[in-house]
C-alpha cells in the first residue's frame, strides 16, 4: 500500500468553491438550496429539524416523533415559542425505537403509541415525524396514521421527515404539506374583505407575535392566525378566510404562502420586522396594501412615535459600537438581509455572512448590500467559519446554538439569534434590544483577559 496523501485545506474549500464567494473578485452566482453532502460537517440542520421548527409551536397538538429517543431532544426546549394558551406542545412524545424494531418494522409500535397518546392528552391533531431510521426500515406511516385518525375520529398526519431525502429546507416543505392537509376547509370558506391577513414564518421567539400584533392591531389590521407562532388547531383551519398573507421568515414559508395562493386566492408577500428600516418598510407596505387612507396615517403616527423614541438610544450604541466587524451565519436568506441592514443601524461593518437555506435571488440581494471583500457562504462548516472570520478580523458572531462554541473558542463574542433565546429582537422594542446585546457582549472587560 502507498502512502495516502494528507487531506489539505485547498483540497477541501476547491469541493466548495461554488458555494463561497467573496464580493468584488467573483462574478459567478453562488450554489445554493442543495443537499448536504452525505457524512460531512456542515452547520445545516436535518429535514427532522426542519419541520420541527415550522410545526412545533402548534400549542394544543401532539407532536410525536417516531424514530431513537435521540430526536425527541429537539423540542420546545431548544425553540423557546411561546404560548397564551395550551401547553400541549412543550412535550416531546417518541416512539424511542430499538435495535428489534429496525429489523423488523416499528409500525406496531407507533400504532400503540398513538392510542396511549390520544387517550392520555385529548387532542384534535396529532402530528407524526418520521425520522432517518424510519426512512430506511421503511414503515408505512400515510398507513398507520390514517387507521389511527378513523379509530379516534381525530387528524392523525404524518410529517415526511426522514433525514436522508434532503436537507432543512425539505423539512421546511414538508411541515408545510402537512399544514396544508391540516387547514383544508370541510367546506369552501368565503375570503374576507376586512383588513384580517395571516402572518407566516413567525413563531412568537420570546413573545415577538405579539409585539407585531400589537403594532397591528393599533393600524387597524387584525391577525387571523400566525404560522405557526402560539397557534392552535381551531385558529389554523381559519387560515383560508383571511385577505392577505404576510411572509416574515421566506425560506420556511414561502413554499405554503405560494400554496394557499394556488388553492385559496390569497395573495402574499414578503416582510421583515428585524430593524428599524424594515420594521417601518413593511408596516408601511401592509398598509398601503388595505389602501386605506386612516390606516396609512395609524402607521406613519406609529413609527414616528417609535423611531423618536428608540434613536437617542440607538445614536448611543452606534457611537460606541462603530469601527467592529460581525460575521453572520444564520438558518435562512431573509433574515440575514435584514441583519445586515439592522447592524448598519448601529454602525457595525458585516464581513462575513452565510446562510443554511437561503436562495438564489436572496444571495443576490446579499451581495449588493455587503461591502467589498465581504465573504458569502452557503451551507459553511466550522471550518470555513473559522478560516474566514479569523482571516477577515471579526470581532462578533451573529448565529445558533451550533455556532456559539465555535465563537467562544475563537476568543470572538458571539450572540444568539436562534429559536432558544428568550428576548425578543423583533419591532423597535427587538433593534433597541438587539443594539444593547451587542454592546454588552462586544464591549465586556471579559476581552481584556484575552
Amino acid at each position: 500500500m502507498g502512502v495516502q496523501k494528507p487531506i489539505l485545506w485547498e483540497d477541501i474549500i476547491l469541493d466548495r468553491a461554488a458555494s463561497i464567494a467573496t464580493k468584488g473578485k467573483q462574478k459567478n452566482k453562488i450554489r445554493c438550496d442543495t443537499d448536504s453532502v452525505a457524512g460531512a460537517v456542515s452547520q445545516r440542520a436535518c429535514v427532522y429539524c426542519g419541520a420541527r421548527v415550522v410545526l412545533n409551536p402548534v400549542t394544543d397538538a401532539i407532536h410525536l416523533v417516531h424514530g431513537p429517543i435521540g430526536c425527541a431532544s429537539y423540542t420546545w426546549d431548544i425553540r423557546g415559542s411561546l404560548s397564551s394558551g395550551a401547553e400541549l406542545y412543550r412535550n416531546s412524545f417518541s416512539t424511542d425505537l430499538k435495535e428489534q424494531d429496525v429489523i423488523f418494522g416499528g409500525e406496531k409500535r407507533l400504532a400503540r403509541a398513538i392510542d396511549e397518546l390520544v387517550k392520555k392528552h385529548p387532542a384534535k391533531v396529532v402530528f407524526v415525524y418520521s425520522t432517518c431510521i424510519v426512512g430506511v426500515i421503511g414503515d408505512d406511516l400515510e398507513a398507520v396514521c390514517k387507521a389511527a385518525a378513523s379509530r379516534h375520529n381525530i387528524e392523525v398526519i404524518p410529517v415526511q421527515s426522514s433525514g436522508f431525502i434532503g436537507n432543512k429546507a425539505a423539512g421546511y416543505r414538508a411541515a408545510c404539506d402537512a399544514l396544508l392537509r391540516l387547514i383544508k376547509p370541510n367546506k369552501p370558506m368565503k375570503r374576507t374583505k376586512k383588513p384580517v391577513i395571516n402572518y407566516l414564518g413567525d413563531f412568537n421567539l420570546a413573545g415577538e407575535l405579539w409585539i407585531i400584533e400589537d403594532y397591528l392591531k393599533q393600524m387597524g389590521v387584525t391577525v387571523n392566525v400566525a404560522f405557526t407562532g402560539d397557534s392552535s388547531y381551531q385558529r389554523l383551519k381559519k387560515t383560508t378566510s383571511a385577505a392577505l398573507n404576510i411572509i416574515q421568515c421566506a425560506g420556511s414559508m414561502m413554499y405554503l404562502a405560494q400554496q394557499l395562493k394556488e388553492q385559496y386566492g390569497i395573495p402574499y408577500f414578503n416582510v421583515s420586522f428585524l430593524g428599524l428600516q424594515d420594521t417601518s418598510d413593511s408596516l408601511r407596505k401592509i398598509a398601503a396594501y388595505f389602501q386605506d387612507e386612516q390606516m396609512q396615517a395609524r402607521a406613519e403616527a406609529l413609527i414616528k412615535r417609535e423611531t423618536e423614541r428608540i434613536m437617542p438610544e440607538l445614536a448611543w450604541y452606534r457611537e460606541k459600537l462603530k469601527g467592529k466587524k460581525a460575521a453572520i451565519y444564520v438558518g435562512g436568506g431573509f433574515k440575514a438581509i435584514s441583519l445586515i441592514k439592522q447592524f448598519k443601524e448601529i454602525g457595525i461593518d458585516v464581513v462575513m455572512i452565510g446562510t443554511q437555506t437561503g436562495r438564489r435571488e436572496e444571495y443576490e440581494t446579499i451581495n449588493e448590500l455587503v461591502n467589498e471583500g465581504t465573504v458569502i457562504l452557503d451551507d459553511a462548516s466550522p471550518s470555513e467559519l473559522e478560516k474566514f472570520m479569523t482571516e477577515k478580523g471579526t470581532h462578533l458572531l451573529v448565529g445558533g446554538v451550533k455556532e456559539r462554541p465555535l465563537a467562544y473558542k475563537l476568543g470572538i463574542a458571539f450572540i444568539d439569534h436562534s429559536h432558544d433565546r428568550k428576548h425578543p429582537l423583533s419591532g423597535f422594542v427587538g433593534a433597541v434590544n438587539l443594539a444593547k446585546e451587542v454592546y454588552a457582549t462586544l464591549c465586556s472587560p471579559v476581552w481584556n483577559y484575552l
